[in-house]
């Protein structure tokens, strides 16, 4: 989408340009684009800039365990802030990842971020899994994978929650903007696709 104009008035049709030119017409418009939220919203024409977050993004990166894992359940340490620490996660063949850290970036563009792990992190990961599982051997760690999470605060600020705005939010119906929801949110909370859909169905 490279533009949009709202139907402020409640004649029938928001209109959607995409990047080829094409014009679409949607009677109901859901964004949820993640890291891309905000930066789309911003291309609504007739949507309030106020209600517009300002967005910022902390990269997280995993390291898996080599060897044996002596784990079959989960391990979430006690959170700090808004972020849940490095915990234990196992994937559907038993292998076991740990992470995710929280590094804030200075890049407000989304495609050009860098999901390279540094493997000069893992310091720090063997310091944080050794609080829950101290037998954890040296040179057990190694890079795996990272994400990106979309925040709508920036660092040092208390974090809110994540927002769905609907109309009562903005005053325009048929749209609903869904702001600043991390991993596994919108990919897994059937009661979060139920709310969209109780916003865009009305009174």
């Amino acid at each position: 989408v490279t533009g949009a104009e709202l139907d402020v008035e409640g004649r029938g049709l928001h209109r959607l340009t995409v990047a080829d030119g094409t014009v679409l017409g949607a009677r109901l418009l859901v964004n949820a684009a993640s890291l891309h939220a905000c930066a789309l919203a911003r291309l609504f024409r007739g949507l309030d800039g106020r209600c517009i977050p300002q967005e910022s993004f902390a990269k997280g990166s995993y390291f898996s365990l080599a060897g044996h894992n002596p784990f079959s359940r989960l391990i979430y340490p006690a959170p700090s802030g808004a972020w849940l620490g490095v915990h234990l996660t196992l994937d559907l063949g038993g292998q076991a990842r740990f992470g995710p850290d929280h590094e804030w970036l200075d890049s407000a563009d989304p495609d050009a971020m860098d999901y390279a792990v540094d493997a000069r992190c893992g310091e720090a990961f063997y310091a944080a899994v050794r609080r829950y599982w101290p037998a954890l051997p040296d040179d057990a760690l190694q890079p795996a994978y990272s994400g990106v999470r979309p925040k709508i605060h920036a660092p040092g600020t208390p974090a809110p929650d994540f927002r769905i705005d609907g109309p009562e939010q903005h005053g325009i119906a048929g749209l609903v903007n869904l702001f600043g929801i991390e991993s596994p949110g919108l990919t897994s909370s059937l009661a979060i696709g139920e709310m969209v859909a109780g916003l865009l169905a009305g009174p």
